[in-house]
């Protein structure tokens, strides 16, 4: 494919209260078995997009070890790969990543030395498929300067956290409101972008030495009106996990059969990093509902209408009930747990009991160790 692919992948997001004090929001554990990375990961290598950079930044460790190993997405290839890029202390630049198209910036010379036309720019913490050739074949048949993929809204979003977008009756943007409080429009950004690559690095140098530093700012509502900023419609799922609400909510979709098949069993597939694990164990008086149970779980309780990540030891007498239970979790015995979602590498002691509501969910951490994945 004519492009090259970069994910934003530095980003921190205070929504996701103690669930990003560890990690990154793109290392985020998602539907029992991948990462939020995976996806945008997947789509690069599904559509032919042969070399991918990824831009981190915010407690980045433990996504750098989900990366160790192109292989998992197909990038360990002669011609093109993975990278993956951290702000770098020069004699010339002293700075972090000052938003996002500060972190592009920074990696210019990635840029300048590929030799790739274009460039789909996608963020880390989206959950969805879609094939950027198709965007890309669309992007340069309406000869756009920039695409930007975009969403209709569920009624009970809270588009307060997306850029809400209005276009006209050919495609092209006419308004962009970055998380505005009251938004005229169900029509959100998926935070995915095509755009040539010699016009990316003139927007950026241009941007940075104005100080503008946000992708959004600097390149879509700033050049709106003068350059031709098209939206491309995806239909199928996606969700974007940046706060607590909306990562239950996701991981909570994929107990829909509807959802499950759409990442499991349509192709193309979903790809990730994968652990040498035995499969789930459920003893003789395990009993499990509508629920995902990972490999290297062991289950004696119950669980009903949950996702179990990897390496759990669920209890007797157990009761876990509308929750998430992250990895390498014990759970002891005679607890009850509803409405929650338990970090990883937590050891519950026996008899709690930790219950919530479905409109307020808990956070529990109760850590073994310091440990970050």
């Amino acid at each position: 494919m004519k492009a090259i692919g970069i994910i934003l992948a530095g980003g921190n997001s205070k929504r996701m209260k103690e669930l990003s004090n560890k990690r990154a929001v793109a290392a985020m554990p998602v539907a029992g078995s991948y990462r939020s990375i995976d996806f945008a990961l997947s789509n690069m290598t599904n559509s032919h997009i042969q070399k991918v950079a990824v831009l981190t930044q915010y407690n980045s460790r433990s996504l750098h070890e989900h990366l160790s190993s192109s292989k998992w997405w197909d990038f360990g290839r002669k011609q093109g790969g993975l990278y993956t890029f951290a702000p770098t202390i020069t004699t010339d630049n002293s700075f972090w990543y000052r938003g996002t198209l500060d972190s592009i910036y920074q990696n210019i010379d990635f840029l300048r030395d590929c030799h790739e036309p274009y460039v789909v720019i996608a963020s880390g913490d989206g959950v969805y498929k879609l094939d950027y050739s198709k965007v890309l074949q669309e992007h340069i048949d309406s000869n756009a300067d920039v695409t930007v993929v975009v969403k209709k809204a569920d009624s009970e979003e809270d588009l307060s956290r997306f850029g809400a977008v209005t276009v006209d009756e050919t495609g092209k943007i006419i308004d962009f409101k970055e998380k505005p409080i009251n938004a005229d429009t169900n029509l959100i950004s998926t935070g995915v972008y095509v755009i040539r690559r010699r016009l990316l690095m003139e927007l950026c140098e241009t941007a940075v030495a104005e100080d503008q530093y946000d992708f959004v700012r600097g390149v879509i509502i700033r050049y709106m009106d003068t350059k031709n900023i098209r939206a491309y419609e995806m239909t199928s799922y996606w969700a974007n996990i940046a706060s607590v609400e909306s990562y239950f909510k996701t991981n909570m979709d994929f107990l829909k059969p509807e959802v499950r098949n759409h990442f499991f069993k349509e192709n193309p597939d979903v790809y990730s990093k994968v652990d040498d694990l035995p499969p789930a164990k459920y003893n003789p008086n395990a009993e499990v509902k509508n629920s995902l149970i990972s490999s290297g779980t062991i289950v004696n309780g119950s669980v009903e209408n949950s996702i179990v990540f990897k390496k759990v030891y669920i209890g007797d007498n157990v009761k876990i009930k509308n929750s998430i239970i992250l990895n390498d979790v014990h759970i002891g015995d005679n607890t009850t747990i509803e409405n929650c979602i338990v970090e990883a590498h937590s050891s519950i002691q026996a008899g709690q009991t930790l219950i919530a509501s479905p409109e307020n969910i808990k956070i529990v951490v109760e850590r073994k160790d310091d440990r970050y994945n």
